[in-house]
């Protein structure tokens, strides 16, 4: 009987060993995403404009079961107390599966950070969707779902990188084949051509028009904004290049996207915005656990 103690004794510590060495290493499992853009246009009227932004994201691996991976999105390590005020969204937990969307793991966590956000900034579920102006023009947004749709700009791994894969761009007529091209000093990488949609740069401008009419209280309806769209003449390509690492795993992706607008009055419009999202793996001594 004692014998068969210390053996079950000694089953159960190289069981609990092994278990906590794999818990470590999956959270040792970690990738930076940053989003990033720069806008420019300007007009034969001689008007012009410029922007850009960059946002970055920790992922980190909390468990692999069958079927699919559990993911932890997160604020990077630095962000400030301010940072995680502003933002109820993160940390976010969602479950990956080999086919199909992410599902939200932890939505009524979400919810009670929503309800204090919405209770600091003194506001009731009445603001829900509005447009306002503070540190930066925003929707206030108040379904805990909308994280996996924010989640997907970050996304670098879904698409299948393979030569003569269809890829659709949300502003893009319809699917395009993927290119494969390699070079001695960029490496490999895949590259999509595709036409610009007329009606869906159409409609993104309306709701701008919208969002801005909010912010500024003169308030401007869906249709009477898209009936104005719908007079200017649209044109235009998107171009996205990813770059994959040796091992044909995505590592960056850089959408290039150029318009021409020909107004009612004969105005003509040039706009041109980059896009890039890049992932690298970020050291385990670089951040700390997932919760």
């Amino acid at each position: 009987m004692k014998t068969s103690v210390i053996g079950a004794s000694i089953v159960f510590l190289l069981f609990s060993t092994d278990a906590a060495s794999q818990s470590a290493a999956l959270k040792s499992e970690a990738y930076e995403i940053t989003k990033s853009y720069k806008a420019s246009d300007e007009a034969s009227d001689g008007s012009s404009g410029s922007s850009n932004g960059r946002d970055t994201l920790l992922e980190r691996v909390i468990a692999r079961r069958d079927g699919g991976i559990e993911l932890e999105y997160d604020l990077p390590d630095d962000a400030t107390p301010q940072d995680r005020a502003r933002n109820w969204q993160f940390p976010a937990r969602v479950f990956e599966p080999l086919a199909g969307p992410k599902q939200l793991l932890n939505a009524d966590a979400l919810q009670r950070r929503l309800e204090h956000w919405l209770k600091a900034a003194k506001w009731d579920r009445t603001a829900c969707g509005r447009w306002i102006f503070t540190w930066n023009a925003f929707r206030i947004e108040c379904d805990p779902q909308s994280v996996i749709g924010l989640l997907a700009e970050y996304d670098l791994t879904s698409q299948n990188l393979r030569p003569g894969t269809l890829y659709l761009d949300v502003r893009a007529t319809e699917p395009q084949p993927l290119a494969r091209k390699e070079d001695s000093s960029a490496g490999v990488t895949f590259i999509v051509v595709a036409k610009i949609d007329p009606g869906k740069v159409r409609l993104e401008r309306a709701e701008a028009d919208v969002a801005v009419g909010e912010m500024t209280q003169e308030p401007l309806s869906r249709e009477a904004a898209l009936r104005e769209r719908m007079k200017e003449q649209v044109s235009g390509s998107v171009v996205v290049t990813w770059d994959v690492d040796d091992a044909g795993a995505p590592r960056k992706r850089t959408k290039t996207i150029a318009v021409e607008i020909k107004r009612p009055d004969g105005t003509v419009e040039k706009r041109m915005r980059t896009e890039i999202v890049e992932r690298r793996r970020v050291p385990a001594e670089m951040h700390r656990n997932g919760s």
